[in-house]
């Protein structure tokens, strides 16, 4: 990985974790910069960013405060998916970590070509958001 994109995985993820950047503007500078997807774990607490040649970077991130839970809840998970996306007042990135971790998502991945975000629970559940028009 070269250090341009090195650093602008590097500035995407503090900017999502300091709240100084949006979803959509994240997403926009990880594509300008050659990503086509990202990965964050909340159980390892690390982003993986790669590129379409399979060249990676993985960054530890903020990790959240709370376990993940055993059981995927959709409706909590949607609740706090609607609360990013309508970037309600209060709303923080970490916060949104931790309802996804409190709802059971383990895991989620973000693809630029695909226009999605794959949330994954422990035991495999999995709920698709596509990227709205």
């Amino acid at each position: 990985m070269d250090e341009h994109r090195t650093s602008v995985a590097r500035t995407c993820l503090e900017a999502a974790e300091t709240n100084a950047m949006t979803f959509p503007q994240i997403v926009g500078a990880l594509m300008a910069a050659g990503f086509e997807s990202y990965a964050v774990d909340f159980r390892r607490a690390v982003a993986t960013y790669y590129l379409p040649d399979g060249d990676s970077i993985e960054l530890a991130t903020h990790g959240t405060d709370a376990a993940v839970a055993p059981a995927f809840d959709i409706a909590g998970l949607g609740a706090a998916i609607r609360e990013a996306q309508q970037l309600v007042p209060g709303y923080t990135y970490r916060g949104f970590c931790r309802k996804a971790a409190a709802a059971g998502c383990a895991a989620y991945l973000v693809s630029f070509t695909g226009r999605r975000a794959l949330y994954i629970g422990r035991s495999g559940e999995t709920h698709v958001e596509h990227f709205p028009d």
